[in-house]
């Protein structure tokens, strides 16, 4: 993983997780990899590694179940409300980008809509 110098590596490291766990490759129950596991995995710092799944277990994303290891929560509410939040924040980025250039939420609508049918056929041909 290239790491940002703009941001600390525990929340990029974090970031990535939460993604996997929206996009399903992490699913609902899923035991993680151990804590060295995971350093090697991102070519980070143990403690780096250990800090990564305090956050995840803060934000009720994992749990570490004591001589068992970590797994990904089973609750598939939280997962949905994760997907949701991950979704509104890059709503908000793109919306605010548009107004920035001086487009207003029916020119979003507009370029998506465009944009959506290409989306579409390319996914169906992957």
């Amino acid at each position: 993983m290239d790491f940002n110098p703009m941001a600390p590596i525990w929340v990029q490291v974090v970031t990535r997780i939460k993604g996997e766990i929206i996009r399903g490759v992490l699913p609902p129950g899923a035991k993680m990899p151990g804590g060295r596991e995971l350093a090697l995995q991102y070519a980070i710092n143990p403690n780096t590694a250990a800090r990564v799944y305090k956050e995840l277990e803060q934000q009720g994303l994992c749990e570490t179940r004591r001589g068992l290891g970590t797994y990904v929560t089973a609750d598939e509410q939280r997962i949905l409300a994760l997907r949701h939040e991950q979704a509104a924040l890059a709503a908000d980025t793109y919306l605010r980008f548009l107004a920035e250039m001086g487009m207003d939420t029916d020119d979003a609508v507009r370029l998506i809509r465009e944009k959506e049918q290409p989306a579409k056929e390319e996914n169906e041909h992957a």
